[in-house]
């Protein structure tokens, strides 16, 4: 990926939400949702980003986009640092960056029809004076991409309840590309939909990708879906990523315990092969992360432990210089 033209990079990147309490509520604490993340993200390349539940990958999606105004680091698109932008210069990032959401029940106004909700960010954009088409092109351009999307043009004024789910998602995914976006941020866009029409959702990310030479951060806590439509995959654990590596790479030969323990759970379909397979067995559950630890946050649960991860925080760092990084002192011993 050395060659390749870098579209994102996210450094240091933390998302910290107060807790108040007390009569007046004042603040008594933070939870660190996204605690020193970085990477990069190439052009034209997905990079899967998986861990468990409310580890932060969303989170880290949503500040990257903006949603959620981070508390520090930065976020590098297309050579801008747009972390904490507001006003003109976010509405300009966010033309080449766009969102396809987990829930297609809920990320649809159930109020417009399709084609208004797929309209919806070029009428924005039009009455900015940021886009110029007329209200013709716009829906001239509705249909269409919902044809590219598979569905028929003349659902258009159809409401979202009209909809399955799997397309209804797809009208989160023609909403997503109404800006001829450079970037998508996938945020678990088929985990909320059954198996077979995950494989189609998928299917059509893979066209759409190579059709427009889109660039996905791909976010998933299945490990299968995460290896089929990613090039390169980061492990995120407690808010920060702890191995990051091409997608066979990390597959054939992980690294950092937590991935190994993530990876021997995955079935596989066949009996023999998973009959004699050795599964890791976690111990304890996933800390809260309302408070910083000293050392390794995996610490806790790790079979592998030792003495210097209770107080040193592993830096992700490749232990051969090369592209597999790992936070974890059994391969980096700075």
């Amino acid at each position: 990926m050395a060659e390749k033209n870098v579209l994102l990079e996210v450094k240091n990147l933390q998302m910290h939400f107060p807790i108040y309490g007390g009569i007046i509520k004042k603040q008594v604490g933070s939870i660190y949702a996204v605690d020193g993340v970085s990477f990069k993200l190439y052009e034209g390349e997905t990079l899967g980003l998986v861990g468990e539940s409310g580890c932060g990958k969303s989170t880290t999606a949503r500040a990257i986009a903006q949603l959620h105004t981070p508390t520090g680091g930065e976020v590098i698109f297309q050579g801008k640092n747009i972390a904490g932008k507001k006003g003109h210069e976010l509405l300009k990032a966010r033309m080449d960056m766009q969102m396809i959401f987990q829930d297609p029940y809920a990320s649809l106004n159930p109020r417009m029809t399709s084609g208004s909700i797929i309209a919806e960010p070029m009428n924005i954009y039009r009455q900015r004076r940021m886009l110029d088409l007329s209200r013709g092109e716009i829906t001239e351009r509705v249909e269409q991409l919902m044809e590219k999307v598979g569905l028929s043009r003349y659902f258009r004024n159809r409401y979202p309840h009209e909809f399955s789910g799997g397309q209804r998602q797809r009208i989160g995914v023609a909403r997503a590309l109404a800006l001829n976006p450079r970037l998508i941020l996938a945020d678990e866009p088929v985990s909320a939909l059954d198996v077979s029409i995950q494989s189609q959702i998928l299917n059509l990310l893979n066209d759409l990708q190579k059709e427009f030479g889109l660039t996905y951060l791909f976010i998933a806590h299945d490990l299968a879906v995460i290896e089929h439509i990613s090039d390169r995959v980061a492990v995120m654990y407690l808010g920060k990523i702890v191995e990051i590596a091409e997608s066979k790479e990390l597959y054939k030969h992980p690294l950092h315990p937590y991935t190994e323990a993530l990876l021997s759970a995955v079935p596989i379909p066949d009996p023999e092969v998973e009959k004699n397979r050795k599964r890791i067995i976690l111990t304890g559950d996933v800390p809260s992360p309302d408070r910083r630890r000293p050392g390794c946050s995996f610490y806790d649960r790790c079979p592998k432990k030792m003495d210097k991860c209770k107080n040193a925080i592993p830096i992700l760092k490749s232990p051969d210089s090369g592209e597999h990084q790992v936070a974890c002192f059994l391969h980096n011993n700075e």
